[in-house]
């Protein structure tokens, strides 16, 4: 009997040796990053209420102004210099910055405070329901910017954001962008070329239950058709009085929808009128007609959407679009107008290799491995005008469902899983030697 009793301790000891194998290493300041997410729910969750009950809607100016209000002393606490850009100009409140200054990598993290409920919309506030939230924004992206803030306060108790060189570009827009979009996004885009990673704190997306990467975004790009033509009696169509602009805009449409798809590109019309006369909006979301049964329709107009997932993709679709619109039309004549946008965010080496960095956390952590999302699952997104500059990784904000509707809703729990992540990776970034 007593025989086997080192048989029974070598066995102890191997499956002890095999355990210690598999659990999670964490050095003491990644054990403290942890620990201070879990210590601080109630805390991120009582600003992320605060944030949701403050109405920001995208055309909210004073609502947008009074959320950077009270996320600046949130930034000072951490030893970030708080910076207002005002984008009244553009038609919108503006954006906040906050910039930690230290050495190695610079890191800029991306958010907005806007979302799409503006101050008539019945949804305004927070309302939590066991391990899930509702309420305007309380993801998309206050959800998000309560994850950011987590992380960095815990960086801060761990000691690896003291010499930390970290952005934080919270745009005021990103829902409905102020115009020009090119002026709206000037400072973003500034911030980017000088950036060594660049991580979005939109929501995260999931698939069988599983968290997934985005390494990549399609762009959105807006396009108008309009098309004028010969008017006439109805009894001359198809004659020397030609077919019309109803006609002529028909075939255009068909021949984009036949000629212009590929993976990864799409080709909306979502907005379309004609007759005797047709006009657009000045909003450029509502059109009107008039015409008669007896009468060649003189106008026609289409408006839409492009999205690619790469510059080349874009620019090979244009080219195919205008030289459909150039075609010959019998007595109709069309033109061509290519809107701003969103640019793509490729699924670039460097975005892949940021990925393959988050996995290393998410070993550390205990948590699966992350596959790569397939970017027609997410539309456009800020940090697509940055990623042609620098490596970029989406999707670092909390799960959700029904975003942009009223029913929007946070999982509360994904929220202290994301900011671990989050921590654990801005540590590692600005640690690392450029």
């Amino acid at each position: 009997m007593r025989a086997s009793a080192p048989l029974l301790s070598l066995s102890a000891l191997l499956l002890s040796f095999s355990t210690a194998l598999a659990a999670p290493q964490h050095d003491a300041a990644e054990k403290q990053m942890i620990s201070t997410v879990e210590v601080e729910k109630d805390r991120t969750l009582a600003l992320l209420q605060r944030m949701v009950d403050q109405n920001s809607g995208s055309r909210n100016i004073a609502g947008n102004k009074a959320m950077a209000a009270m996320l600046t002393p949130e930034f000072e606490a951490l030893g970030f210099t708080v910076q207002w850009l005002p984008m009244e100009h553009t038609g919108r409140a503006g954006h906040l910055v906050a910039t930690h200054a230290g050495r190695g990598p610079r890191l800029l993290l991306i958010g907005h405070i806007d979302t799409v409920f503006e101050p008539d919309s019945p949804f305004q506030r927070f309302e939590r329901k066991g391990d899930f939230a509702t309420g305007p924004g309380v993801s998309d992206d206050k959800g998000g910017i309560a994850v950011m803030l987590a992380a960095l306060r815990a960086m801060q108790a761990a000691g690896t954001l003291k010499d930390a060189q970290i952005v934080a570009f919270l745009t005021g827009d990103e829902e409905d962008s102020g115009a020009p979009l090119s002026e709206a996004r000037k400072d973003l885009i500034a911030q980017g070329k000088l950036a060594d990673y660049a991580l979005d704190f939109e929501g995260l997306v999931t698939q069988d239950g599983q968290d997934i990467g985005s390494i990549a975004r399609r762009s959105v790009q807006d396009w108008t058709i309009t098309v004028s033509a010969r008017s006439a009696h109805s009894s001359g169509v198809f004659g020397s009085s030609g077919d019309g602009a109803i006609y002529a805009l028909s075939r255009i449409i068909a021949a984009m929808r036949a000629e212009i798809p590929e993976p990864n590109l799409t080709l909306n019309v979502g907005l379309i009128a004609g007759g005797a006369q047709a006009d657009l909006a000045a909003d450029e979301a509502h059109a009107s007609a008039a015409g008669k049964t007896n009468i060649i329709p003189a106008q026609a107009l289409a408006r839409g959407d492009l999205r690619t997932l790469s510059p080349e993709q874009n620019a090979a679709a244009v080219a195919k679009m205008q030289a459909i619109v150039a075609r010959d039309y019998p007595g109709a004549k069309a033109t061509l107008q290519i809107g701003e946008g969103y640019p793509p965010m490729a699924p670039t080496e460097g975005n892949k290799a940021l990925l393959a960095k988050l996995n290393m956390v998410n070993t550390a952590l205990g948590l699966p491995q992350m596959g790569a999302l397939d970017p027609a699952k997410r539309g456009a997104g800020d940090i697509s005008f940055v990623a042609a500059d620098v490596d970029s990784l989406a999707g670092m904000g909390p799960v959700s469902s029904g975003d942009h509707t009223p029913a929007e809703t946070v999982d509360i729990p994904s929220i202290w899983r994301q900011a671990k992540r989050a921590a654990l990776l801005m540590s590692r970034l600005a640690a690392e030697r450029k």
